[in-house]
């Protein structure tokens, strides 16, 4: 028998959505402030990878390449959904995808657009490097781009090709499965405000310390 089982922590969820909010505003609003948050929330994601949730921690999703390709090579059998979190192919995804936005923050903070405008480590590089950084900046940004494309694509082909509703559970936190699955421990959310302010607290410094 299935039953309702708590699957994504709010902490993860709210990283989830603000990550394509953040990418998408990025292209219309305050880039360097988009910039800023998308750092520490992906500090903070980094530190609740450790301790946060059973879902959410990297050492329980993160699978053996060949176990991804296993389950890539099983992706057009229709089966019952039974992944308590990420399947071994969307482990390894979420990691691809936290290194492309890592490297995007990174040299994000050491760019410039040659007008006015640069990151707050523009000047501790130099300008040679700031110069090679900013390209590498919006190289990078093409390979976000693809990433989420394919992220996307993958939603798609779990829902027609698997009948996997991906997308509900990353809402509500909460999908059905076999009543015999343990459900995963969920870490307090005080928690995960505490790693987030310290993560914005570090941001902040490093924004005001060298951008000033």
């Amino acid at each position: 028998m299935d039953v309702q089982r708590p699957v994504w922590d709010a902490p993860t969820r709210v990283f989830h959505w603000a990550v394509g909010v953040l990418v998408g505003a990025a292209w219309v609003t305050q880039h360097m402030l988009c910039g800023y948050t998308m750092a520490a929330l992906l500090l903070f994601r980094l530190v609740w990878g450790v301790i946060g949730s059973d879902t959410a921690r990297f050492a329980r999703f993160l699978k053996s390449p060949l176990a991804a390709l296993g389950h890539l090579a099983r992706l057009h059998r229709r089966e019952p959904d039974t992944e308590i979190g990420h399947n071994a192919a969307g482990g390894w995804m979420v990691l691809v995808m936290l290194g492309l936005l890592g490297v995007q923050v990174a040299t994000g903070f050491c760019a410039n657009d040659q007008i006015s405008a640069e990151g707050p480590l523009a000047e501790l590089v130099g300008p040679d490097n700031s110069d090679w950084l900013s390209h590498i900046h919006a190289v990078n940004f093409r390979l976000i781009e693809a990433a989420i494309a394919l992220h996307l694509l993958a939603i798609l082909t779990y829902a027609v090709v698997r009948g996997h509703n991906l997308v509900w559970p990353m809402i509500t936190g909460r999908k059905r499965l076999p009543d015999t699955l343990p459900a995963p421990r969920m870490a307090s959310p005080v928690k995960a405000l505490g790693a987030f302010c310290l993560a914005a607290g570090l941001v902040t410094f490093v924004v005001l310390w060298f951008g000033s």
